[in-house]
Order: structure tokens, then C-alpha cells, then sequence
């Protein structure tokens, strides 16, 4: 043995050991100074994926953008209707011209054959076949709204033309206020799925291709905690969460005047649950596999339900009512809701509690069994 190992073993000899249970010292001793680096080094490696960059950020923005513009609020539809040729179909023209409700349909004449041929690809919405009692036959597709409503609006037009009158007066007022659009529900649910797609996928995947790789081997051959190795991993995510969150709600706020009615902490509080709770999930999904497809067709079997259920771009509340205890024990259901009570409806904390509840009993119980089966190689 050479002098220098010789002092090194005599040193360690001589240092007083700690005793069982003794807490150590949380900076002194490197633990904290270790994960630091492990998050900072996860960080590091992200940003020098400009993939990710789009994924995380400008995807989800470029996504409420289609969306906010294809369901924007915009004047009503007008009615396209066909009138199919024989006697009687001027009269029906020249009923739908004089009605007040002329301006929300649009009608003109085509031979009969042609009429229910253009009906049956979409082309219209109504066909009226004038009778030979003077009367109208409506043509119509119940499973088409466009068509249903041309009928009832078609009906109003030619009865009020014909001469009936309403026997009860009454009035209506336009109303289209922020908060009860099809966006202020959309950027929630948007802002819910980026914070479960980019913990499932940002740590998941990660983590199979760093096994993949070979290189979690080399950390396997240091001091390193497994434990502060997966912390790192998860918390990354809380770094990530910032500027998602302040980039799509801020883009809900400047590009389409959404109304933020909650508190911007209790918003940032539920988020970071909400992207803790996935990166447990991504990490127990990711915990045993060994290749990039197995991984990808484990993340796709955790998210599918949630993509469908938890209602990210419609209400969950069209489901029947036998599943609705299924769908709100979901980790996503719970953050839409807890994110769209607090944005639409100014809702505090206090009032999240059964859904904050049920993301951390997603993210303790993934990350406690994640820890557990966790495998380097």
C-alpha cells in the first residue's frame, strides 16, 4: 500500500462514526449540492434539445390559436335551403324574401333530383318541395343541428310571411361575455395536458434513454442517492412549469381578452402540483422499461383515458353518469378542474381540496412505488 493510501485509510479509521438515526448535515455533506447538480445537469440537457423547446412551449400556443380562431365567436349561421322547381316554389321564394327572418336564410331554387342529391353530400342544409295543397314539405337530417335549425327557422319565416301572429310578446338580448366561450374552456384543459404531456414524456422518456444508453450504469457506479437522482428528475418539471404557464395563459389574456378570475399564486400552486403529480407518474411508467417503444406504448396507455375523459377539449359531463366517478378519480380531470374553477370562477384553494387531494395521492403513491421498482440497468 503507498503512503498516500496509507493516510487516507488511517484517516478514515480515525474519524468518529455516526450513529444510527443521526440526522446528517443537509449542506455539509453534499447531499443537497449533489441533486442541485443533477437538476441543474437535466436542465442543461433539455435546452440543448430545441425539439423540446417546441413541444413544451410553442406548440401549445400554436394549438389554442387554431382552436380559438376555428371556435371564435362569430355572427350567426345563415340557413342554406333549396326549393326544389315545380308550381308553387316562387311563392315559397317570395315568402322567405318578405319574413323578417330573411336575413338568416338563404334560399334558391334547383330541379328536384338535384336538390336532394346536393341536400345528401351537405351542400344544404333544408329542401322544401312545395305541395299541391299550397303547402310545404320540409326535407331534413335530425342528426345534423345545421339542419334542424334550418327547419324550425324556415317554419317561423314562411308562417310569419303567411300571416300568423305571435300571441305573447317578447324580447331578447345578445350576450357573449369572457368566460363563457369555447376558449376560456379551452386554455385550462390545454395548460392541464401540456403540464401531464411534458411530465410523462420529458421525464418517461427520458429515462429509458438514458438506460438505453448505458449511462445510468455510470451513475449507478457513484455515490449518487437514487433518490436524489429521481427527485431531480421530477422537480425539473416545477422549473419547465413556469413559462408554460404564464406563456399560455398570458397568451389567453393578450390574444383573446380571456378573463383570469382567480388568484395568480393559487394558479401557480395548482400547477405545480399538477406537474410534480405527472413527473411521479412518468417516472413509475418509466421505472422498468428498456426500450424507447416499450416506454411509448406505456405513456400512450396512461394518457389515452385522460386525453378522452378528463375533458381537455369538451365536457367530461357528456359521458354517462356511471362513469363519472371513474373519470374525476383521474389525475388530469382533477387538475382541468381545480385550474378552471380558479381561472373562470376566481375559486380558492380551500375549495380545491378533494382535487388537490387527488393529485397528490397520484404523485406520492407513483413516486413511492416508482422508487421501489426503479431498475439502473
Amino acid at each position: 500500500m503507498s503512503v498516500p493510501e496509507l493516510k487516507t485509510e488511517r484517516e478514515h479509521l480515525a474519524a468518529p462514526s455516526r450513529e444510527a438515526g443521526t440526522p446528517a448535515a443537509p449542506l455539509e455533506n453534499g447531499r443537497w449540492k449533489a441533486y442541485g447538480a443533477l437538476l441543474l445537469s437535466r436542465m442543461k440537457e433539455m435546452w440543448r434539445e430545441p425539439e423540446v423547446i417546441f413541444w413544451v412551449f410553442v406548440f401549445p400556443v400554436l394549438l389554442a390559436l387554431g382552436l380559438g380562431i376555428a371556435f371564435r365567436n362569430k355572427p350567426a349561421d345563415v340557413s342554406r335551403v333549396v326549393v326544389a322547381e315545380g308550381p308553387g316554389a316562387a311563392r315559397a321564394l317570395g315568402l322567405l324574401k318578405s319574413s323578417p327572418q330573411s336575413a338568416s336564410v338563404q334560399a334558391e331554387t334547383l330541379p328536384a333530383a338535384e336538390a336532394l342529391n346536393k341536400f345528401r353530400l351537405g351542400k344544404y342544409d333544408l329542401v322544401i318541395t312545395p305541395k299541391a295543397d299550397g303547402g310545404f314539405e320540409y326535407r331534413y337530417d335530425p342528426a345534423r343541428p345545421e339542419s334542424v335549425l334550418a327547419r324550425n327557422a324556415v317554419d317561423d319565416a314562411l308562417q310569419g310571411a303567411a300571416g300568423r301572429k305571435d300571441v305573447l310578446r317578447t324580447s331578447a338580448r345578445v350576450s357573449s361575455e369572457p368566460g363563457a366561450r369555447y376558449i376560456d374552456f379551452l386554455i385550462p384543459g390545454l395548460l392541464g395536458m401540456n403540464l401531464m404531456n411534458s411530465g410523462m414524456w420529458g421525464i418517461g422518456f427520458a429515462l429509458v434513454d438514458l438506460r438505453q444508453r448505458k449511462l445510468l450504469k455510470r451513475f449507478l457506479a457513484t455515490p449518487m442517492r437514487r433518490t436524489d437522482f429521481l427527485m431531480a428528475l421530477a422537480s425539473s418539471r416545477l422549473v419547465l412549469m413556469l413559462p408554460e404557464l404564464f406563456l399560455l395563459l398570458g397568451f389567453g389574456v393578450l390574444a383573446f381578452h380571456m378573463r383570469v378570475m382567480g388568484s395568480w399564486l393559487s394558479i401557480l400552486f395548482i400547477s405545480a402540483v399538477g406537474a410534480l403529480t405527472f413527473g411521479g407518474v412518468g417516472l413509475l411508467t418509466a421505472s422498468r422499461a428498456q426500450k424507447i417503444e416499450t416506454v411509448s406504448g406505456l405513456i400512450n396507455l396512461v394518457m389515452m383515458p385522460m386525453w378522452i375523459f378528463s375533458g381537455v377539449f369538451f365536457s367530461y359531463e357528456r359521458f354517462p353518469a356511471v362513469i363519472q366517478p371513474f373519470i374525476k378519480a383521474l389525475p388530469l380531470t382533477a387538475l382541468n378542474d381545480a385550474l378552471r374553477a380558479t381561472v373562470l370562477e376566481g375559486a380558492s384553494l380551500a375549495a380545491q381540496g378533494t382535487r388537490l387531494l387527488v393529485l397528490a395521492l397520484w404523485g406520492v403513491v407513483s413516486f413511492v412505488v416508482a422508487l421501489r421498482w426503479f431498475r439502473w440497468t
